[in-house]
């Protein structure tokens, strides 16, 4: 695991290499173990590493035999034994025991294909001398993150925007479509960027410059979605069962190769479980595990992690949270270099820091919802055409309902979003159900200079219309695995695991057990109020009884009752009508209308003043008020 940057000069003059330095710099905590660059005219590449396999001698980059192609490369390859293999009886000769150092070989069989080999998580660069060009490649979940910027005579890419933000020629200008998309979403979606003049490489997507262009080019080679409605799979669900819990625990197996000891991140939801239960077995040394908890009992899922720490005897480690996010939110804006407002953001990054004190390596359990039908909101599509019109009805009844100081956990908050949007066609439901600021609200919100002219709902419907011919829950399911998954999810994961320099390892996503997640039938994932009904049939051996039929878990906090209690003070300061009139793109009137509402338990405002507060608190660190 590291972090990675570099320059290409695209009129060929040299490339700075104090720029590149500086560069890297920032991603010391990608990478704490060492660093390394490579500088040759026009091109630059440089990596911070942790080491996690070859602990000797996989410092990055990386070469093939003459030096022709150099590479490096932020994640884990985890079919690299079996490529190396493959390489070497092609006659291809390996100095070191790195998978980064099979991609440079790898990319001399293949050319810029050579991604389609992969089996893991990576974003990876590589400088092909002979030929005078760029390769930048992520792997087709987008586990790992990778920025680009191309902006006058150079192309410059780096794992995270901070790094960006060293070159001299990057401007610091907002892009107001993504500051739009981010108050509909709580993140930003590829490829924007919060930054006009950078973008992200999309997942399962390839970069490629070839000195002498004009441009770069980016061309998708994977697109993982679901099968087209008479594809699925026909088979028994105990026999489909068996195969999933047998893809599980492959995955698992080479999710834990590692020269460096490995935990698991256990929410006490199934997936977690899932996972802690398959290391346990696979494992040769007891498994440390690692659990957040909370006072507010709602929201505290130690016992359940508990239960599954007691089963397999882990070495169990718990970590109780308190409100003191106005010293942890200036130390998580500076994680995320973008603006990022998913509350979860917060115990992710405790845990991860709890997990780094004891391990170097850590297994997470994203994915599992996206593929398996683990939101409520999936039940709540599917009864929608049965009770859209009586929903609609009942509307004015139930927007009366007192609103629940613990927030959107609660069911009267639910049954007002199912009402809302109930009647909608299954695209703008969904958009509705996960969006946090309406249309509406954004433009009453926002001052006028400062509004885009995009629109966040058409994002979700290029992709659905990629999904055609599957089923509908399918449909809706792969909008949550290629936007929300990708740029909410796997990026809260990957930044809050890495400012601690931990790996974060996401089995579910790997390519073995998202081949048949993607192929099953809607209903052995979701039906009626049932939800992943195949992975909790595959879990039944493996999990106690309470873990099966539990509710949705994972890392959450009450937002809503620490934002009218401990957080108040620090919200009301953040978002003062001073403060907000010199950053220039909120009202301040509608911003202390939302906190007054929320104070008085009128409303619950929680996610839409925790966005605004996060925005705040970002800018104030990396925005420019001049831009």
């Amino acid at each position: 695991m590291c972090g990675i940057c570099g320059l290409v000069s695209l009129n060929g003059a040299a490339v700075d290499a104090s720029v590149l330095e500086a560069m890297n710099e920032t991603l010391v905590h990608r990478g704490p173990d060492s660093a390394g660059s490579f500088v040759e005219g026009p091109v630059g590449l440089a990596a911070r590493r942790l080491a996690i396999i070859d602990l000797e001698g996989g410092d990055q980059p990386l070469a093939n035999e003459d030096g022709t192609v150099q590479v490096v490369q932020n994640g884990e390859i985890y079919n690299y034994r079996e490529l190396r293999a493959q390489l070497e009886r092609k006659g291809h000769r390996f100095a070191t025991q790195s998978d980064t150092e099979v991609l440079a070989h790898l990319y001399e069989e293949h050319g810029p294909r050579f991604v389609e080999e992969l089996r893991g998580m990576f974003a990876v660069a590589v400088w092909d001398r002979s030929n005078r060009r760029l390769v930048l490649a992520r792997d087709r979940f987008g586990i790992k993150p990778l920025y680009y910027s191309v902006k006058g005579p150079t192309l410059a890419f780096a794992s995270e925007l901070k790094s960006l933000l060293r070159h001299p020629g990057f401007s610091r200008t907002l892009d107001l479509d993504a500051l739009d998309a981010f108050l509909a979403f709580t993140f930003v979606p590829a490829p924007l960027t919060i930054f006009r003049d950078a973008a992200k490489l999309p997942p399962g997507c390839v970069l490629t410059y070839d000195h002498g262009d004009e441009g770069v080019r980016v061309d998708r080679y994977a697109r993982p979605r679901p099968v087209l409605a008479g594809d699925a799979r026909r088979e028994g669900e105990a026999e489909l069962a068996e195969e999933l819990r047998e893809r599980l625990r492959d995955s698992v197996r080479a999710h834990l190769v590692a020269d460096v000891p490995v935990g698991v991140l256990l929410s006490g939801g199934i997936d977690s479980s899932l996972l802690a239960a398959f290391a346990a077995l696979e494992g040769s040394e007891r498994v440390k595990t690692f659990t957040i908890g909370f006072e507010e009992r709602g929201f505290d899922e130690r016992a359940a992690a508990r239960l599954v720490a007691d089963r397999y005897e882990t070495d169990h480690h718990e970590l109780v949270v308190r409100p003191d996010a106005a010293d942890l939110l200036p130390e998580i804006s500076e994680a995320f270099d973008e603006p990022f407002a998913d509350p979860s953001a917060i115990p992710t990054y405790l845990v991860s820091k709890l997990a780094r004190e004891h391990v170097k390596v850590a297994l997470s359990g994203e994915g599992g919802d996206e593929l398996f039908g683990g939101y409520n909101y999936y039940v709540a599509h599917g009864l929608a055409p049965r009770l859209g019109t009586v929903a609609a009805a009942l509307r004015p009844l139930v927007e009366k309902l007192p609103t629940s100081s613990a927030g959107a956990s609660t069911l009267d908050w639910k049954l007002k979003r199912f009402a809302r949007a109930a009647r909608f066609a299954p695209i703008d439901r969904h958009y509705e159900w996960k969006s946090i600021l309406t249309p509406e609200a954004r433009a009453e919100l926002v001052c006028p200079e400062r509004r885009g002219n995009g629109d966040p709902l058409q994002l979700l419907r290029s992709r659905y219309e990629e999904s055609a011919g599957a089923p509908e829950l399918a449909r809706l399911m792969d909008l949550d695995l290629g936007i929300f998954l990708v740029d909410d999810m796997l990026v809260k994961t990957d930044r809050a695991s890495m400012a601690h320099s931990l790996e974060a390892r996401v089995p579910i996503l790997d390519s073995v057990v998202t081949e048949l997640a993607l192929a099953l039938p809607s209903g052995l994932k979701v039906r009626g109020l049932s939800r992943k009904r195949l992975l909790r049939r595959a879990a039944e051996p493996l999990l106690p009884g309470p873990i099966l039929r539990g509710a949705k878990r994972g890392f959450t906090i009450p937002l809503a009752a620490w934002l009218r209690a401990d957080l108040q003070a620090l919200a009301n300061d953040v978002l003062s009508t001073e403060n907000l009139r010199l950053q220039g793109f909120f009202k301040p009137e509608v911003v202390t209308r939302l906190l007054d509402d929320h104070a008085a338990g009128r409303e619950d405002n929680g996610r839409k003043l925790w966005a605004l507060l996060v925005f705040s608190l970002w800018f104030s660190r990396y925005g420019d008020a001049s831009a």
